[in-house]
C-alpha cells in the first residue's frame, strides 16, 4: 500500500522534432525506415495473457505506397481467441485493480520515456512505412501525441483521485475511484498510432483490463506498441491484443456478462451498430457498460470577408490534405466569400500544384498514399461522381493511380450547390469541396453550415472581425466539439485542446483530458462515523 501522498511529474508536451535537412534526427529516422523496410518479413502474434499466439491463418501487411512489398504477416484468430483474451483479462484483473495507483502510473510514465528515447524512431518509421505518413505527420502522432497521452493521463488520474468530498465533525467522507467491474473492449483505427495506443492504455491506467482489437491496416505499428508496453513492465493479461474478424469479436464480447465498457474510434456506421448490439444484450451484463466513441466528421472552414486570403488558403491546404485527408478532423468543406475567392483560389491551386507525392521514404513528399484499396476505390468513386455533375467542378487534382501504391492527388472541388453530395458526406480522403457565397450572406451561411452535416467534430472560423467571430461561435455552438479560430481544424494537442465531437461524431468524452478517464472508473462513496449513535430516538420525539 502507498506510504506517502505522491506527486506525479508535471507533464509537458513532448517537443516536436523538425527532421529538417542536415539534422541527425532526419538521418536516424531514415535509417530506421530503411531498416524496417529491408528486414525479413515479420510475424506479428496476438498477445493473449502471457502467450504470443500464432495461427495457420496469416494475413499480409504491405505499405500503402508499395502494395506489392510484403512487410510481414499477422496471425488471424477466431472466436476461441476472443474468449481466451477475455479469460486472460479477467484472470489479470484482481491483481491489476489492486495494484497501488502509483505503480500503474510508473509503468505508463516509463513507456512515455521509452517512446521519447529508444522507441521513437522505430515507432515513427513503422507508422510511416505501414500507414504512409510523412516524417512530420508520424512525429506529431506516433511519437509526440502518444507520449503526451501517456504522461498527461497519469497527471489526470492523480487529479481525479485527489477530488474528494467534504466531511463534517465526527464523519470522514471518502471517494474511491474503482475500475469497472469486468473488462473493456478497445477498437482502434488505422489513422493515428497515438489513438491506437491510448484507447487501451487509458482504460488500463485506471485499473481496468482490456481486450484490444486494432485496425488490420495498423497492426504493424500496433505490434510496436505492444512491445513498448511490455518493455515498460505492463503485466501479462492487462492489455490483450487480438486480430480477428470484427463480427467474431462482437459475437463473443457483446454477449459476455463481464463486458463493462467500449472504447472506440472508427466509423459512425460501425459505432451505431455496436451500440445497438450492446442494447440488445443489455440484460446479459452484470453492469451497464460504458460506451465511449469518437467517430466521423464533415469538418468545415468558414471564412468571413475580413479574413486574410493567405491564411484561409493555408488553413485549407494543410487542414484538408495533411495525411491525405485521413483524419476525422480534416477539413472537407469550406465556405468562402466571393470577395476573397479569386485570391484564395489562386493560392490553393498554386499550393496543390507544388505538392510532391510519393513514398514517405522521400522526405520531400508532402502527400503519400491512402491506406488501402478499399479507401482508394471509395475516394476515387467520389471523384468520378464529381466529374459527371454539372453543379461541381474540379479545379485542382483529381487523378488517381493504384498501379504501385494507392495514390490520389489532392483534389479541390468548387460547387454552386451548398448541399452537393461532397459537402454533406464524409469521404475520408484528400478531397475538399468549396462553396462561394455572397459577402452579405454571412449570417445565413452560418446557419447553412450548422444544418448541412450530421456530424459535429471540428470546424474553423477565419475572421478578423471580433463581432463576426462571436456570432459564428454562437450559431455554430453545437456544430463541432473542437472549434478553431483563425486556424485549420486539425492538430488538437493533448493537454491543450481536449478532442471529441457530438451528434454523429461521437460521445464527446474528450480524449486528452480527465473527462475521458472518468469514464473508466466506477466511484464508491465511503462514509465513516467515528462515534455512532446508540439510541434510535431523535430529539424531536421529545
Amino acid at each position: 500500500m502507498p506510504k506517502g501522498v505522491f506527486q506525479v511529474p508535471v507533464p509537458v508536451n513532448e517537443p516536436v522534432r523538425s527532421y529538417a535537412v542536415g539534422t541527425k534526427d532526419r538521418e536516424d529516422l531514415l535509417h530506421a525506415y530503411k531498416s524496417l523496410y529491408a528486414q525479413a518479413p515479420i510475424d506479428v502474434p496476438m498477445y493473449i495473457g502471457s502467450g504470443l499466439v500464432r495461427t495457420e491463418n496469416k494475413k499480409k501487411m504491405s505499405p500503402p505506397q508499395e502494395h506489392q512489398k510484403v512487410l510481414g504477416y499477422f496471425n488471424y484468430g477466431t472466436k476461441d481467441h476472443v474468449n481466451a483474451a477475455i479469460d486472460a483479462a479477467l484472470l489479470a484483473r484482481q491483481k491489476w485493480a489492486a495494484l497501488p495507483w502509483e505503480q500503474r502510473a510508473a509503468i505508463f510514465l516509463r513507456a512515455a520515456d521509452l517512446l521519447a528515447g529508444p522507441y521513437r524512431m522505430r515507432m515513427n518509421a513503422a507508422t510511416m512505412l505501414a500507414q504512409s505518413k510523412n516524417a512530420f505527420q508520424a512525429e506529431i502522432d506516433a511519437a509526440c501525441e502518444f507520449i503526451d497521452f501517456l504522461r498527461f493521463n497519469v497527471a489526470y488520474m492523480q487529479q481525479i483521485y485527489r477530488d474528494q468530498p467534504g466531511s463534517q465533525p465526527g464523519i470522514w467522507n471518502r471517494l474511491e475511484y474503482r475500475p469497472l467491474e469486468g473488462f473493456v473492449f478497445a477498437i482502434t483505427p488505422f489513422n493515428f498510432t497515438a489513438i491506437a495506443g491510448n484507447l487501451p492504455a487509458s482504460a488500463a491506467l485506471m485499473g481496468n483490463v482490456v481486450v484490444w482489437k486494432p485496425a488490420e491496416s495498423q497492426v504493424y505499428s500496433a505490434y510496436v506498441i505492444m512491445e513498448l508496453l511490455r518493455e515498460a513492465g505492463l503485466p501479462d493479461g492487462v492489455i490483450n491484443m487480438i486480430t480477428v474478424e470484427g463480427q467474431d469479436a462482437g459475437e463473443v464480447v457483446f454477449k459476455h456478462p463481464d463486458f463493462a465498457g467500449l472504447h472506440f474510434t472508427g466509423s459512425t456506421a460501425v459505432f451505431k451498430h455496436l451500440w445497438k448490439e450492446i442494447g440488445t444484450n443489455i440484460d446479459k451484463y452484470k453492469t451497464y457498460p460504458r460506451i465511449v466513441g469518437e467517430t466521423g466528421g464533415k469538418d468545415f472552414i468558414v471564412a468571413h470577408p475580413t479574413a486574410k486570403a493567405a491564411e484561409v488558403a493555408t488553413a485549407i491546404t494543410r487542414g484538408a490534405f495533411e495525411f491525405q485527408g485521413q483524419k476525422c478532423s480534416a477539413a472537407s468543406r469550406a465556405y468562402i466569400p466571393k470577395s476573397l475567392w479569386p485570391t484564395v483560389k489562386d493560392r490553393i491551386v498554386a499550393d496543390v500544384k507544388s505538392f510532391k507525392m510519393g513514398s514517405p521514404e522521400d522526405f520531400g513528399n508532402f502527400i503519400n498514399a491512402v491506406i488501402d484499396k478499399r479507401a482508394f476505390d471509395k475516394i476515387k468513386g467520389y471523384i468520378d461522381y464529381i466529374k459527371t455533375q454539372s453543379d461541381a467542378e474540379i479545379i485542382a487534382g483529381g487523378k488517381c493511380d493504384d498501379s504501385v501504391g494507392y495514390f490520389i492527388e489532392p483534389t479541390v472541388v468548387v460547387t454552386t450547390n451548398p448541399k452537393f453530395r461532397t459537402m454533406c458526406e464524409e469521404i475520408f480522403g484528400p478531397v475538399i469541396t468549396i462553396f462561394v457565397y455572397e459577402d452579405d450572406n454571412w449570417a445565413d451561411m452560418l446557419f447553412l453550415v450548422n444544418e448541412t452535416s450530421e456530424y459535429a467534430l471540428t470546424g474553423a472560423i477565419m475572421s478578423h472581425d471580433r463581432y463576426a467571430i462571436e456570432q459564428a461561435s454562437r450559431i455554430l455552438e453545437n456544430a463541432c466539439g473542437n472549434l478553431y479560430i483563425n486556424d485549420k481544424p486539425t492538430g488538437a494537442v493533448v493537454g491543450q485542446q481536449p478532442f471529441g465531437g457530438a451528434r454523429a461524431s461521437g460521445t464527446n468524452d474528450k480524449a486528452g483530458s480527465y473527462l475521458n478517464l472518468l469514464r473508466w472508473v466506477s466511484p464508491r462513496t465511503i462514509k465513516e462515523t467515528f462515534v455512532p449513535p446508540t439510541d434510535y430516538r431523535y430529539p424531536f420525539l421529545g
